[in-house]
C-alpha cells in the first residue's frame, strides 16, 4: 500500500512539475513562431515593392499561338437541332 500512495505522489508531482514547464515555455515557443512568420511577411512586401513594375507598361511572358479553332474544317460543321417533344 505504502508503494502505491508513493507512485502516485510521484506521478501527480510529474504531472504538475511538467504542467509548469509547459505554461512558461509553450508561450515563449509560439512566440518565436509568431515573430518568424511576422518577419517573413516583412520580407515578403519589401521584396514586392521593390520589383513593382511602372505603372502603364504590361509584360506579356507567353503569347499563344494563333489557331482558328481546335478542329480542322474538314472534320465536319455544327447542325442546330430541334427539341422534339
Amino acid at each position: 500500500m505504502e508503494e502505491l500512495l508513493r507512485f502516485i505522489f510521484i506521478a501527480v508531482a510529474i504531472l504538475y512539475l511538467v504542467r509548469a514547464i509547459v505554461r512558461w515555455a509553450l508561450p515563449m515557443l509560439f512566440q518565436s513562431v509568431i515573430n518568424k512568420a511576422q518577419q517573413q511577411q516583412q520580407n515578403q512586401q519589401q521584396n514586392y515593392k521593390t520589383h513593382e513594375q511602372p505603372t502603364g507598361r504590361v509584360k506579356v511572358d507567353y503569347v499563344p499561338e494563333n489557331k482558328k479553332g481546335k478542329f480542322p474544317d474538314s472534320e465536319g460543321e455544327f447542325v442546330d437541332y430541334e427539341e422534339v417533344k
